[in-house]
Parts: structure tokens; sequence; C-alpha cells
């Protein structure tokens, strides 16, 4: 269980997110077409997974925004958005901001991808939501950087993350 903050009160995830080095759990979470899609369907591409508590937030929208625009500029590599999110919601937001360089994917179904990557908030008025957390993954899955970031309210290091994509 980590410890991160919520607007100044501590909130607590399921656990804490895989560990750098390791191999990714898979995973099966909810398409924009409502079809099952699995970690294996990004193959040997490079893959930022952003997981924010909701899109409809400004700084889930920003980082959204940010990363979507430095993968434009990266070849192999896909950024995947995970939230609690529906589907339909996911895709409004990205068609009303221009982000076509997303792949946005729901817990919708799958309730069990918070508590496997540790990213679940247990208590506190975000109960049940994701928290926000950034993991980068070589073409085999390995992760090769993941920040849990200690803050709701604040930003993932962007840079950091796509230093990890590009070494």
């Amino acid at each position: 269980m980590a410890k991160i903050m919520f607007k100044g009160d501590v909130i607590h995830t399921a656990g804490k997110l895989p560990a750098r080095g390791t191999v990714a759990p898979d995973f099966k979470l909810t398409g924009a077409d409502l079809a099952d899609v699995t970690l294996a369907a990004f193959g040997q591409k490079k893959k930022i997974i952003n997981i924010v508590p909701s899109l409809d937030t400004p700084v889930c929208a920003v980082s959204a925004r940010k990363f979507n625009e430095a993968v434009a500029a990266l070849t192999d590599t896909v950024l995947v958005n995970v939230s609690a999110d529906l589907p339909f919601a996911q895709s409004r937001f990205c068609e009303s901001q221009g982000l076509k360089n997303i792949v946005t994917l729901s817990t919708l179904r799958s309730p069990a991808f918070g508590k496997e990557y540790g990213v679940r908030i247990e208590d506190g008025p975000l109960a049940g939501l994701m928290s926000r957390a950034v993991l980068v993954l070589n073409g085999n899955n390995r992760i090769v950087y993941a920040q849990q970031v200690p803050e709701i309210a604040q930003e993932p290091d962007y840079d950091a993350a796509l230093a990890a994509v590009k070494d």
C-alpha cells in the first residue's frame, strides 16, 4: 500500500507500482470500441502508460495533452492512457482536444487492474479511481521507468518519463 496525497490529505493505494526492471503484468482493459485490449496488443512497441483518476479533471487532461504531443515525435512508441472513465467519455475527450496519438483504455470491466498495478485508490473522496502514475515499458514490456505521483493534483515528471523512452 502506497501513501499519496489528495489536496494535502493522505490517501492510500491498493499496493505499489510494479518495480522497475520487472515485466509489467498483463491486463485486459476496455477500448474505445468496447473491445477488450491486452498489453500484447501493442506488440514490441515501447509504451508510455499514463494512469489517471479521470480525464475530466484539469491535471489529467494536461498530462494526456502533453504526452500526446510528445509521442507524435517518437517512433515505435504508443501512449496508453488508463482511467476509470467510460470509453464514450474518453473518446469524447480525445475528439474535443484533438488528441490523435493516444490509446484510451477504461478499467470499466477490469477492476483487477488497479490492484495488480497498485494504483486503485482505497480511501478518501477518490476511492475506487486510479491514482496518477506513469510507467514506461520497453518493447519486451519490461518496466524502465515508474512514477507514482505523490500528490494527485501534481503533474507527472514528463521529462524523466520521456527520457526513459529514448534510452
